[in-house]
C-alpha cells in the first residue's frame, strides 16, 4: 500500500505533464486552425478592401486572432460618429474633389438609433489646407493638394469643430461609386407626391475650358477671382472677364425630371436626383440625399446584402477605385457587426439651413467669396447643441419625398 501510494505520488508530476501534453495535442491544432482561419479570413478581406482603406492588412490579421479585443473609437462611450463625403472624383473635370455631400452619421448601438446631419457645402470655415477661410466643400480638395489622405483628416477636424462631436472616422465616395452601388442593389424605389424637375443645373454655362465646358454660348461674364492668399487669411483679388460655354455632353439629359408616383431609380437616375439643386436649393438637395441613403439601406437589408459581410466586402471591392476611408479593415468589419445586431434602428435626421431652426445665415458682404453661409451668432453653439441632443429632439418633418 505504501509502495503504491509512494509510486503514485512520485509520478504525479509526470502524470500532470502527460495530461498537459495530451490536452495540447487535442487543443493545440484547434487553436492553430482558429488562428490560421482568422488570419486567412482577414487576409482575404484585406485583399478585398485594401484599395479602399489604403492598408491595414496586418492590423486586420491581428484583430482576427481569437481573444484580441476589437473596439471601435467611440464604442465604449456609446456613440460612434462617422463623416460621409460625396464628390465627382479624383481627376474628374469640374471640381472633382469638391465635396457635394457632407454628412455626419452618428450611431448609438445600445439604443438602436442612428442620426444623419447634413452640412451645406457653402458654409464658410477655416480651411486647414490653405491656412485661411474657404467654403467647406474645398477643405477636402485643399488637404489632398498637400498629401494623400490629408483631405479626410482635415474634413474631420473642421466638421468636428462645427458639430462639437468627435469625428472618429471618415469615408468618401465619388459619383461613379454611388451610381455603381445603386445598380449593384438593382436600383432603389422612391415614391414622389408630385413630379420633380431640374431644368437649369445641367444646362448651366460655365467658364470655357478644354475639358468639359467647350460649347461657346457667345456670352461673357465678369467676376472677382482670388490671385493670392496670405497666412493671416487676407486675399488679393482681380476682376476677370471670360467667355462662357456649356457642356456638349449634357449630363442627366439636360432637363432632368421624374414623374409623380412610385418608381425605381437606377444608378445614373438616382445620382441626378441627389445632385439636383439649382431650381430648389442646396438644402433641399441635402434632404434628398438623406432620403436616398435611407432607401439604399432599406434595399440592401431587404435583399440580404447588408446582413452578409462577404457580400459587403465583394461590393466594396467592385467600388475599390471609387471609395476611400480612414477605417482599418477590421474596423469596417466591426462596424458591420455592430450594425447587423441593430434591429431596424430609429433614424433621426437634420439638415443645417438658413430657415426653420435658423442655424445659418448668408451675409450681404462676402469679400469676393460669392454666396456663403455663416453660423447664427457667428459661433457654432446652436449647431453643437443640436448635434449633441439630436436623439431627443423632435423630427425634422420636411425630410421626405415630395
Amino acid at each position: 500500500m505504501y509502495f503504491t501510494e509512494k509510486f503514485s505520488d512520485s509520478n504525479k508530476p509526470a502524470q500532470e505533464k502527460f495530461y498537459k501534453k495530451k490536452w495540447f495535442k487535442i487543443a493545440g491544432p484547434i487553436i492553430l486552425i482558429l488562428i490560421i482561419g482568422g488570419c486567412a479570413m482577414a487576409f482575404k478581406t484585406g485583399l478585398t478592401l485594401n484599395k479602399i482603406t489604403g492598408g491595414g492588412l496586418l492590423q486586420s490579421v491581428i484583430h482576427n486572432i481569437p481573444g484580441v479585443k476589437n473596439t471601435l473609437k467611440g464604442e465604449e462611450d456609446g456613440r460612434i460618429n462617422i463623416l460621409l463625403l460625396g464628390m465627382r472624383g479624383e481627376n474628374v473635370p469640374g471640381g472633382g474633389l469638391l465635396a457635394d455631400t457632407i454628412m455626419v452619421a452618428s450611431i448609438l448601438p445600445q439604443e438602436n438609433k442612428v442620426a444623419l446631419i447634413s452640412i451645406p457645402r457653402d458654409l464658410y470655415v477655416n480651411n486647414p489646407g490653405w491656412a485661411n477661410k474657404s467654403k467647406i466643400n474645398a477643405v477636402y480638395a485643399a488637404g489632398e493638394e498637400k498629401e494623400r489622405s490629408k483631405g479626410l483628416a482635415d474634413m474631420k477636424q473642421v466638421v468636428g469643430d462645427i458639430t462639437g462631436l468627435p469625428i472618429y472616422y471618415a469615408s468618401s465616395i465619388n459619383f461613379k461609386g454611388f451610381s455603381d452601388l445603386v445598380n449593384t442593389l438593382g436600383g432603389i424605389e422612391i415614391t414622389l407626391k408630385e413630379s420633380f424637375s431640374e431644368p437649369l443645373q445641367f444646362n448651366e454655362p460655365h467658364p470655357c475650358d478644354s475639358n468639359v465646358f467647350t460649347k461657346p454660348t457667345g456670352k461673357y461674364e465678369t467676376k472677382e477671382v482670388v490671385t493670392s492668399r496670405k497666412l493671416d487669411g487676407r486675399k488679393s483679388y482681380k476682376t476677370e472677364t471670360f467667355s462662357t460655354c456649356t457642356n456638349p455632353d449634357i449630363e442627366c439629359g439636360g432637363n432632368f425630371s421624374l414623374p409623380a408616383g412610385t418608381q425605381t431609380l437606377d444608378g445614373e437616375t438616382a445620382l441626378c436626383y441627389v445632385r439636383s439643386r439649382t431650381t430648389s436649393s442646396d438644402f433641399e438637395r441635402a434632404k434628398r440625399q438623406q432620403i436616398v441613403i435611407q432607401k439604399i439601406r432599406e434595399k440592401g437589408l431587404s435583399i440580404g446584402t447588408l446582413s452578409d459581410f462577404s457580400k459587403i466586402s465583394g461590393m466594396l471591392n467592385s467600388l475599390g477605385d471609387n471609395v476611400r476611408t480612414d477605417m482599418q479593415i477590421w474596423e469596417i468589419q466591426k462596424l458591420f457587426d455592430i450594425y447587423r445586431e441593430m434591429n431596424n434602428p430609429q433614424v433621426f435626421q437634420r439638415v443645417l439651413e438658413n430657415s426653420g431652426e435658423e442655424f445659418l445665415y448668408s451675409p450681404k458682404e462676402s469679400n469676393g467669396a460669392g454666396y456663403i453661409l455663416l453660423p447664427i451668432g457667428d459661433n457654432y453653439d446652436k449647431i453643437r447643441e443640436m448635434a449633441e441632443n439630436i436623439f431627443t429632439l423632435p423630427a425634422q418633418s420636411d425630410i421626405e419625398p415630395k
